[in-house]
């Protein structure tokens, strides 16, 4: 694919091409069905979503169309943030707080038998664990957290720790980095969106179908003149003498790369000083163009 218009000015084909949906998921369907029902939806050749949720666990799923599955390496990048209701198999302790709160941090996780990834132990990071109400035996609490973090395991530790055992009861996913509840759009909510758009009318669907670059808002950006865009995409690394400007960011980050007006290039790793006059500043993760 050529070079992209900007963002603002595609054409709806375009913004289904590389668009994403703030998806609100149902209980029921699994993630990877959610995604085949967008896909067949929208009429496009593929779909991904941004992080796996059980059948039963509903909310925030981003859900990436056509070329943007590229883009499904920034999920791993950034924080989820869940609301959970822990179901405890006893009364709740008075310090219940004061024991949650010795969860924020790096915890130890083994993926349970059921995942797809090695069951080694591996650190993940709890950065914020709140009580939010309680009732009888249920604590209902707000988990923020690295991705990758298994919440059915957390709350199966936070049970040993209060000494009363404990599960996971509902779970809803409330934000995604750079993704939250505030504008999630239902399957029903594209459905007629779509109908709406084969009517005549594109405004209700480019609300709920947004460019793709929405992905990128988090990650740092990297601006590349137009002639080293072309040639990144061919699979040229981006040279210093290419670079425009680009945000703070630590060596080897994953940074966004795009042109002056603000169109995706490619996803690397920041190998080299974009101050430089030669050298490879970008190393190429993934072209998206």
């Amino acid at each position: 694919m050529s070079l992209r218009d900007p963002p603002g000015d595609r054409s709806l084909d375009d913004r289904l091409a590389f668009g994403v949906v703030n998806l609100d998921k149902p209980p029921g369907p699994s993630a990877h069905q959610v995604a085949g029902w967008v896909r067949d939806m929208a009429g496009v050749d593929r779909a991904a979503h941004a992080g796996t949720l059980d059948p039963k666990v509903t909310g925030c799923l981003p859900t990436m169309l056509g070329d943007a599955t590229r883009l499904a390496p920034v999920f791993l990048e950034g924080r989820k943030e869940y609301v959970a209701v822990l179901e405890l198999h006893g009364s709740p302790p008075a310090d219940l707080e004061d024991i949650l709160a010795e969860f924020e941090g790096d915890i130890y996780q083994k993926p349970p038998r059921k995942s797809a990834v090695s069951r080694r132990l591996r650190t993940r990071r709890v950065h914020a664990l709140d009580l939010l109400e309680t009732r009888d035996r249920q604590a209902l609490v707000r988990i923020e957290c690295a991705s990758g973090t298994y919440v059915r395991k957390l709350c199966h530790d936070l049970g040993l720790a209060l000494g009363t055992g404990a599960h996971m009861g509902d779970l809803r996913r409330t934000a995604t980095d750079p993704f939250d509840d505030r504008d999630l759009v239902t399957l029903h909510d594209l459905a007629d969106a779509l109908a709406f758009a084969e009517a005549g009318d594109e405004t209700p669907l480019r609300e709920v179908v947004a460019p793709a670059e929405r992905v990128l808002d988090d990650l740092p950006a990297v601006t590349i003149a137009p002639s080293a865009a072309e040639q990144v995409a061919t699979g040229a690394p981006v040279y210093a003498p290419g670079v425009l400007d680009a945000d703070d960011a630590p060596r080897d980050a994953l940074v966004a790369c795009v042109t002056p007006d603000g169109s995706a290039v490619c996803l690397g790793r920041l190998v080299g000083d974009p101050g430089a006059e030669s050298g490879v500043v970008v190393d190429l993760e993934r072209v998206l163009v």
